[in-house]
């Protein structure tokens, strides 16, 4: 197995379906695996698909925010030399898969840009739709569709993934954020600094629904596709600005 695509989810089941015809239509390798974590669902999530090398792991922990938990069990469970971590509310191109099949570094990164899968599974970037999502038009009209990158997002070979500790499970029980993302980030910006780490330069494209922050609040959850847990805390810095603004704007 080349490229394991492991996705954390929890209660976006609607999502999980669109992203299954996503699949099915722009084919799955035979050397290409995808496995999704589900992570404390309720009802548990279904797994509906032709597609062949798709696992379903169901942890059953109910507490919130366990996705660093949730990450380490797919990897764990991962048969390719590739690791390929994204988040349910991205969509991977058939173009980015097949980049990551064709490498043989360490490290990949991704561009992202704003896009939709529609309840047939149809990718778009409509600005009409991105807008029915909850992407303001004006940001449309100042930037377009690109956005900054995640990262939580990257393709990388599973032993260096395993060499840098994974993700960090003793900040699970935190409030949100955690900082899970930027611990694994410090760790591989430390392996490199150690003359170990090598970076893909070139970046494909990854995709991601409008929602949250940059929807002008950091719980949209257009259409109730998502799940509910709420990124209102004061340790959360896009939530205190938003805040701000808002005290500023009355």
């Amino acid at each position: 197995m080349n490229t394991s695509i492991v996705i954390p989810v929890l209660n976006s089941h609607e999502v999980v379906r669109r992203q299954l015809l996503h699949f099915e239509r722009i084919g799955l390798p035979d050397d290409t695996e995808l496995i999704l974590v589900d992570d404390g669902s309720d009802p548990p999530l279904e797994c509906n698909t032709a597609l062949k090398n798709v696992r379903l792991h169901v942890t059953g922990d109910e507490r919130p925010w366990t996705w660093a938990l949730a990450r380490n069990a797919g990897a764990r469970l991962a048969q390719g030399k590739y690791l390929l971590m994204t988040d349910v509310d991205h969509i991977l191109s058939r173009a980015l898969i097949d980049m990551v099949r064709a490498f043989d570094g360490q490290k990949m990164q991704f561009v992202r840009e704003f896009g939709v899968l529609d309840e047939n599974g149809v990718f778009t970037q409509d600005p009409h739709v991105l807008v029915q999502y909850g992407l303001p038009l004006r940001r449309i009209e100042r930037h377009g569709v690109k956005m900054k990158p995640l990262p939580n997002n990257f393709a990388m070979r599973a032993d260096v993934f395993w060499a840098l500790g994974g993700y960090r499970e003793d900040l699970v029980g935190r409030r949100y954020p955690q900082g899970e993302d930027s611990a694994f980030k410090g760790a591989w910006q430390r392996w490199q600094a150690a003359g170990k780490g090598q970076v893909h330069h070139e970046r494909p494209t990854i995709y991601m629904f409008p929602n949250g922050q940059y929807c002008g609040d950091v719980d949209h959850n257009p259409f109730g596709l998502f799940h509910n847990l709420s990124r209102k805390t004061n340790r959360n810095y896009v939530y205190r600005q938003q805040r701000r603004r808002q005290v500023v704007g009355k």
